[in-house]
């Protein structure tokens, strides 16, 4: 691996020794007031949650968003110290921090840096212009009325193909734009007024600001009236319609492809996938239905709304009051330093994760995350032979594909060479265009190629993990693998209740409602017996009722969409409590800190979910997100634990014991 310059990290590990400095068994302390068999959520982080607050620059605090901002303060001092010595090997990376972090220049523009944009929306005399226009939005990473890019051929997941997938919206998902209550109305409405203030500091009157307001959510609306659910889009049936290019033309007459492709500088191709056909005729109508001043006013709040948090206090403000205060609750911005960290992360996260893995990740860390992978790859193959549900025909498949999966850890093993792309010390959003463009140039040229299994879609510093169905791997960026996810310090059952849940989640996402439909290869190809599949459909059937029925405020979660999450969630904790037994096996269960190894381990795997959240953010999580709300995560999978109410001593008629209405799938 090629690392980056070698620079003093003194101040990157005095801020590292932080989240280092844990109890050896990573435990913070219960709260004995509760009951851990009436809730063991409340029982493992009652006493966390009180000592650790959401501060005001946060809509939620956890385990995540908090080893999140310790990461954030490894690179914040990395990147001061690039710039206040600045060498050949670090000048992108300090320049643009810098460029960031430049309050001056950055309040003197004003609107400046999008007007380019804006101007050529404004000139455009006739729809067939829109073509090209739209194909330099894309570039510049503004995602109006569709997104389009290379993707894995679903049938062939050795090469990469064009991809046209439903976008355009400014609202989290569909369900925003037509869901009936007296707070859906309210953020709508929050909405447009949100959009016509922005209308407003860009130059328009009230009026005619709070006309173009209402012909965006106009506009926006019928494109959402046509796009997948939540629950649709975990469906790869529904969203892959291999077709010939010329098929474009019949669903969306009245958009010039072959002028948006040219003006794109894609590869050429004969055959794309259209991911939902009918969102495609969605934007024909729009268009043709639309007067060309409405499109411009569209096209230009889309502008605004992608830049806004990288112009000037006053559209930076007005972003956050909509997308921070009222969709989550957030009182207050975060500090510049934060945002600009993030920004870098985006735009060059391979230039600046290099800082991050010299700093924080070494090589005794992988070699003992490798050794976890391969226990619980080993508690897996052990669990897949006691399913009596499962014909042998189809745990041979099952076993071929856990084989096959391929485990990357920490970064990648080539890092991404951004020698061609320019950054300027006092030009935050052109580099953030010219980082975006670089980017969709680099996607762009997949097209028609192999498949690159070795290319990594998180940067280092992310608390995160992932299972990739088409490239059936799973991914543990460095950031997560720190405590209290992965504490080097820890003994084995609290690691194997933190990660090594993590990794058994990421696991059995190659198993669950959507990651079961692809092969060992990455292909979208049925190796069930149609026996087996109804098998698998009514167990997960069963998770869907449980998880869909926690209530939310006044929203239940969707259990529908939340299933292959929750799916992976009890499969890796029952996967990861086997690996743990496998690992202590023969050796002494000695107490610590008054608690067994079983005991620790389920501690483990609740403690790292222990947060604060505010109650918008609570909402708008579970109406736009594939994960259940924390408590769920936890409750509702140890609820379903037979070993969970054995280590704890619970009745069969605890409430975090369901017993004979247990689900379970892995």
């Amino acid at each position: 691996m090629r690392l980056v310059a070698a620079i003093s990290f003194a101040a990157l590990l005095a801020a590292q020794g932080a989240i280092a400095a844990e109890k050896p068994i990573g435990l913070p302390v219960v709260d004995p007031s509760v009951s851990p068999c009436q809730d063991f959520y409340a029982y493992a982080c009652h006493a966390w949650m009180k000592d650790n607050p959401a501060p005001p620059d946060q809509s939620r605090w956890g385990a995540f968003t908090k080893l999140a901002q310790d990461n954030q303060t490894i690179l914040k001092t990395a990147l001061e110290e690039t710039v206040a010595q600045p060498k050949p090997g670090n000048q992108r990376v300090a320049d643009f921090y810098r460029a960031c972090m430049d309050e001056t220049t950055i309040e003197e523009k004003k609107a400046q840096p999008i007007e380019p944009l804006l101007k050529r929306i404004a000139a455009i005399a006739d729809k067939h212009d829109l073509a090209p226009l739209v194909a330099a939005l894309h570039d510049d990473g503004v995602p109006v009325f569709f997104n389009f890019g290379s993707e894995t051929d679903f049938q062939d997941a050795r090469r990469d193909i064009a991809g046209l997938q439903q976008g355009g919206l400014g609202l989290p998902n569909r369900d925003f734009y037509s869901r009936k209550g007296e707070k859906d109305e309210l953020i709508r409405k929050e909405y447009v007024a949100h959009i016509g203030r922005i209308f407003r500091l860009l130059g328009d009157q009230d009026g005619p600001a709070q006309v173009k307001a209402e012909t965006v959510m106009r506009i926006e609306t019928q494109l959402a009236d046509q796009s997948f659910t939540l629950a649709q889009r975990r469906q790869p049936e529904l969203t892959h319609h291999k077709l010939p290019t010329a098929e474009l033309a019949k669903l969306a007459p009245d958009f010039d492809w072959s002028g948006y492709f040219q003006a794109l500088e894609a590869p050429r191709f004969d055959r794309l996938n259209i991911a939902n056909p009918d969102f495609v005729k969605a934007v024909d109508q729009v268009i043709q239905a639309s007067e060309l001043a409405d499109l411009k006013a569209y096209l230009s709040w889309q502008v605004a709304r992608v830049y806004a948090p990288y112009l000037s206090k006053d559209f930076a403000d007005e972003n956050f009051a909509f997308f921070g205060k009222t969709l989550t609750g957030q009182p207050e911005q975060q500090p510049r330093w934060k945002r600009c960290v993030r920004a870098e992360d985006r735009a060059i996260g391979e230039d600046l994760g290099q800082y991050y893995v010299a700093a924080a990740f070494g090589g005794d860390h992988k070699k003992r995350m490798t050794a976890l992978v391969k226990n619980l790859r080993s508690a897996y193959d052990s669990d897949i032979e006691t399913l009596d549900w499962m014909s042998p025909e189809t745990k041979k498949q099952a076993h071929a594909k856990l084989a096959a999966i391929l485990d990357k850890i920490g970064y990648p093993e080539h890092w991404r060479d951004y020698s061609s792309l320019e950054i300027k010390s006092a030009d935050l959003v052109g580099n953030i265009q010219r980082a975006n463009a670089f980017e969709n140039k680099r996607d762009l040229k997949k097209i028609g190629g192999a498949h690159d299994k070795t290319e990594w879609h998180m940067t280092p510093p992310t608390v995160n993990a992932y299972y990739s169905p088409p490239e059936n791997d799973i991914n543990f960026p460095a950031g997560i693998l720190q405590p209290p996810f992965f504490n080097m310090q820890a003994d084995d059952a609290v690691n194997y209740g933190a990660i090594g849940v993590v990794i058994g989640h990421e696991m059995s996402h190659g198993f669950d409602n959507s990651g079961r439909k692809y092969d060992k290869d990455g292909n979208l190809a049925d190796w069930w017996t149609e026996t087996d599949a109804k098998k698998f459909t009514e167990r997960a059937a069963c998770i869907v009722e449980q998880y869909g029925s926690y209530k939310v405020g006044d929203v239940n979660q969707n259990g529908e969409a939340t299933q292959g999450e929750n799916i992976a969630d009890n499969g890796g904790l029952r996967i990861a409590l086997d690996a743990l037994h496998a690992a202590i096996k023969g050796k002494k269960d000695a107490s610590i800190g008054g608690f067994t190894a079983d005991q620790r381990f389920f501690l483990g795997f609740a403690q790292v979910w222990c947060t604060n959240a505010r109650d918008d953010a609570r909402r708008t999580q579970a109406l736009s997100d594939y994960h259940s709300l924390p408590e769920y995560r936890v409750n509702g999978t140890l609820s379903n634990s037979e070993a969970f109410a054995k280590a704890f001593h619970c009745k069969a008629t605890d409430p975090m014991v369901r017993g004979e209405k247990a689900c379970r799938v892995w």
